[in-house]
């Protein structure tokens, strides 16, 4: 069933927090507008990412059997025009596992995707290729781990690496059995680190026993990556936890928040990171008691301990969470509401101090797994938004919502 995707428009000061007497908050001043999106018919999988020259939305667009991975910049209040990182006829295209296109401090792009590796359903590699030419041209594609075996690999978050290159983890399943349909065996969450001329120096497992197929997410502190999963317990408890790259390698993964949500099977749930400085944002989907809602933590020391979470949803929620800090240091999060069996991608700021705005309709979505996971993106004083149109065929729309105006406002 597709629902209604009318663009909402906010009215000014709608996301002024509601706060309690005596109590100074920033409010957001803006509207949320449609954008032209550069992606063709029978494009899904968005994916945003932000550096020092603005904001990058990547997709995969099918042309028949073949799928492309194409990306854009948004320049001078539009996005320019597409780019092909690469194509095929033998990826693996999944509406939660999305590729990325990523751009560094030394104006270097890196792309990943999903290509199969064998004929098993989950035999498949992630793959990458690194452009210095903004996109004209890419290296031949690799791989960023070396065990050569046909299990799932997948998943993957892209960073800056403080001090070198590229930056990434994903779900490895070099450890499970091999099988046509839901291999066994334990998934674990690896990274490595690529220098600046794009040469691998390092890889490492970060946890060897993780929920087998929910998004990761990364952030840079100052302090610092930090990365953040669902964890999957003896017990089967599978709840988000994090992971940070301190004095060369990773820390032994804690909790967030102990929703102690059991479930002998993946979700398809993953969480969102934002940094700024050592303020951290954390948002993630649980469903303990079948009771689906969405949350956002908030951390003031670089991931180290997380505060008391922040609920998103009104009612209940699908899930597919984003979140981005804005300079005061609350949050814009994104989730996907269920209510009245209507799907929608909404969005609200929050603060630390469990301080909510109204939420707001960014678009209305299709409940089934078609829509994929919403994107939300800040890049100065814009929020870039994408999600996918589904229908016949699928389309990848985008809007923005301009934060020119921060006002100091008084609520009561």
């Amino acid at each position: 069933m597709i629902m209604p995707r009318a663009l909402a428009v906010v009215t000014a000061a709608l996301l002024a927090v509601t706060v309690t007497s005596g109590t100074t908050a920033q409010s957001i001043d803006g509207t949320i507008a449609a954008v032209a999106s550069p992606a063709g018919p029978s494009s899904a999988q968005p994916q945003l990412t932000v550096s020092a020259r603005g904001v990058l939305l990547s997709w995969i667009e099918r042309t028949g059997d073949v799928a492309a991975l194409k990306f854009s910049e948004w320049k001078g209040g539009a996005w320019t025009a597409p780019r092909t990182v690469s194509s095929g006829r033998d990826w693996f295209v999944n509406w939660a596992d999305v590729p990325s296109v990523i751009r560094l401090a030394d104006g270097s792009l890196y792309g990943h995707w999903l290509q199969k590796s064998g004929p098993d359903t989950y035999a498949y590699d992630v793959r990458l290729a690194r452009s210095t030419d903004d996109g004209q041209t890419w290296t031949p594609s690799f791989t960023p781990h070396d065990d050569a075996t046909k299990t799932e690999h997948g998943f993957a978050s892209l960073f800056q690496m403080p001090g070198a290159g590229l930056g990434l983890i994903w779900l490895d399943g070099r450890a499970m059995k091999p099988g046509h349909g839901e291999p066994g065996g334990e998934m674990s969450v690896r990274g490595a680190i690529y220098d600046q001329k794009g040469k691998q120096i390092s890889e490492a497992a970060v946890d060897l026993r993780v929920c087998e197929c929910c998004p990761t997410t990364a952030a840079v502190t100052a302090d610092g990556p930090i990365v953040a999963y669902r964890d999957r317990s003896p017990a089967e408890i599978r709840d988000i936890y994090v992971a940070r790259f301190v004095a060369g390698k990773w820390t032994e993964p804690v909790p967030v928040h102990r929703d102690n949500w059991q479930i002998a099977a993946c979700p398809v749930n993953g969480p969102a990171l934002s940094a700024i400085g050592k303020t951290v944002a954390l948002a993630w989907f649980t469903a303990k008691g079948d009771e689906g809602h969405t949350y956002v933590a908030f951390s003031s020391d670089s991931g180290k301990s997380f505060g008391t979470p922040v609920r998103l949803d009104d009612v209940s929620a699908l899930g597919r969470v984003d979140v981005a800090l804005l300079d005061d240091g609350s949050a814009a999060a994104t989730w996907i509401e269920f209510a009245g069996g209507k799907a929608q991608f909404k969005m609200r700021r929050v603060t630390a101090a469990g301080e909510r705005s109204s939420a707001v309709t960014v678009s209305g979505l299709a409940a089934s797994r078609a829509s994929g996971y919403p994107r939300m993106a800040r890049a100065g004083n814009e929020l870039m938004f994408a999600w996918t149109e589904s229908g016949t065929p699928s389309r990848v729309s985008t809007a923005r919502l301009s934060l020119t105006k921060l006002q100091t406002s008084l609520q009561r």
